[in-house]
């Protein structure tokens, strides 16, 4: 399947369509999928998701996984990791999907944007956006969850937003110690750091993993960066080889 663009930058052409043309966003994504040849996005979204790297990955994804997957804005890592959920729900597995970023509607339209109906997944899927989102919390809300359910964290440096809160190493570690403990498998939607622009990297790396404060990166297991539809998934003893 061959399309003018990755499909992350044609749902951001659908959001700017629906803003300039005060149409909803299901219309506007609609419009561009038939200008690529789809009678919908929905169709669109589903062969894409056929080819989407998320296909390849979550087979290589084993319980009490710890995963970086890291992007500039707008380089589609959040829709990955929905891609990742879906993937694990679709194999019976329960989802969690933590975010201090999206509300409902949002999710809603990521859901969309992959070609999606969260409603098909029923209590296999899970949102929540509290403003009490931390490692303790988490921790409580997943005590009784199944080896081999997948958590989305997004973002990871939301998780150092709150002073009341423990740093983000201590929070890590405690995720990591729960992960083993119950076979869960966590995605951690990353920040990448303005300065990776000026680099001749094609993909970004460890040392552009925006930490505003210390983070020992060797507790995750692997790591995925995107950028510009490329795509690069390492064991995480590779990547710390790389640096």
């Amino acid at each position: 399947m061959r399309l003018s663009a990755p499909i992350y930058r044609l749902k951001r052409e659908a959001k700017m369509l629906a803003r300039s043309e005060g149409i909803a966003l299901h219309r506007a994504l609609d419009r561009i999928a038939e200008r690529e040849g789809f009678s919908a996005w929905s169709l669109l979204a589903a062969r894409a998701a056929d080819a989407a790297p998320a296909k390849t990955l979550y087979p290589r994804l084993v319980p009490a996984d710890m995963v970086l997957l890291g992007a500039r804005p707008g380089h589609g890592k959040t829709l990955m990791s929905l891609e990742l959920m879906v993937a694990a729900m679709r194999a019976g597995h329960r989802g969690v999907f933590f975010t201090l970023e999206y509300s409902a509607a949002d999710m809603l339209a990521a859901f969309q944007a992959i070609g999606e109906d969260p409603n098909t997944f029923g209590s296999r899927f899970e949102f929540d956006n509290s403003d009490a989102i931390s490692a303790h919390y988490m921790i409580g809300r997943l005590d009784r969850a199944a080896r081999g359910t997948l958590v989305v964290v997004d973002y990871l440096q939301l998780l150092d937003q709150k002073r009341t809160h423990p740093g983000v190493m201590e929070q890590i570690r405690s995720l990591k110690t729960f992960a083993l403990r119950r076979g869960v498998i966590f995605i951690f939607v990353s920040q990448i750091d303005r300065s990776y622009a000026a680099t001749q990297r094609t993909v970004p790396a460890l040392e552009d993993v925006r930490l505003p404060n210390p983070l020992d990166l060797s507790l995750f297991s692997k790591s995925c960066f995107l950028h510009d539809g490329e795509v690069h998934v390492a064991a995480m003893n590779e990547s710390l080889r790389g640096r």
